[in-house]
């Protein structure tokens, strides 16, 4: 019996949306980042990009549980001296939920140019509506 290798170019790419509204944030990012890099595919290779695109909807109606929404801060660095920057996730999900659920999926996936390449298929939309609706998207249960 031979293993079949994976490749990038032949893979055929599904686009998938999922409803974020009333679910925690952290469990929407790792199932997005799961998609995304394809685990849910039996031709799964952690060596190749094999995964699907990912619409993540209602990001704003996300939930943090317990105290996370007033402990939690996200945290960079300018690079200039003093320039260490912070700001509460309560904040930060009322002004830009989409950055709350982009750093959520980018932390679970792999600091590499292939986790990179993964991450440019994500979509993330604060409400219910998305530009994407030529692509016939899935809807994809958690």
């Amino acid at each position: 019996m031979s293993t079949t290798m994976p490749k990038a170019e032949t893979m055929s790419r599904k686009w998938y949306v999922i409803d974020a509204e009333g679910l925690s944030l952290g469990r929407v990012a790792a199932k997005a980042a799961h998609v995304l890099r394809g685990k849910h595919k039996p031709t799964f290779a952690p060596h190749c990009d094999c995964g699907d695109h990912v619409i993540i909807i209602n990001c704003a109606k996300a939930v943090l549980t317990g105290k996370k929404a007033e402990q939690k801060y996200y945290r960079w660095h300018t690079g200039w001296i003093g320039g260490l920057k912070e700001v509460r996730y309560d904040h930060l999900m009322e002004t830009n939920p989409e950055k709350a659920m982009m750093i959520a999926v980018k932390g679970m996936l792999p600091d590499t140019t292939l986790g990179r390449n993964q991450l440019r298929r994500l979509r993330v939309y604060a409400g219910a509506e998305h530009n994407n609706a030529a692509q016939k998207p899935e809807a994809y249960t958690l």
